[in-house]
């Protein structure tokens, strides 16, 4: 997993239009970025419409949040329009970027391991550098926690 104070990997993955979206691309803004997953399960859809919902306060906080997983963008768009989202998701189908950022492990439900996403949330600072990080996420809260989060970084 990646480390409080350290450069976030570098990153660039199309989004639910394919529109490919790199870190470089984005120096200069906060960016509040997450994993999740999977499209249309029940916590990563909350954890979505909990975002999109809180949007427009990131946006006044010069921050744009990106969602990944690695289904693939026609899922992703599917689940933006089935879900009315109003945030920018990511495909990781080669899984490059989840294990960059370690959060592609094993995980253990009902007896059976197996490789997943373990859901996680990072605030990277406009310089690239995180600034806050989240692992095993609850998904009740957590997009206030991290505007609240956000807001206390900026006024540092």
């Amino acid at each position: 997993m990646v480390e409080l104070e350290s450069v976030a990997p570098e990153f660039c993955l199309p989004n639910q239009d394919d529109v490919e979206i790199c870190l470089r691309d984005l120096k200069g803004k906060w960016i509040v970025l997450y994993f999740y997953p999977k499209d249309n399960t029940p916590g990563c859809t909350t954890e979505a419409c909990d975002f999109s919902e809180a949007a427009p306060d990131f946006s006044a906080l010069n921050a744009v949040i990106l969602g990944v997983s690695a289904d693939s963008t026609a899922k992703h768009r599917n689940f933006i329009e089935k879900k009315d989202l109003s945030i920018t998701l990511l495909s990781d189908e080669a899984k490059e970027m989840l294990q960059a950022y370690g959060v592609w492990q094993m995980k253990k439900n009902y007896g059976k391991e197996y490789m997943g996403i373990v859901r996680s949330t990072l605030i990277i600072d406009p310089k690239g550098v995180i600034k806050a990080l989240w692992k095993n996420v609850k998904v009740k809260d957590h997009a206030r926690v991290v505007k609240e989060k956000l807001e206390e970084l900026q006024g540092e």
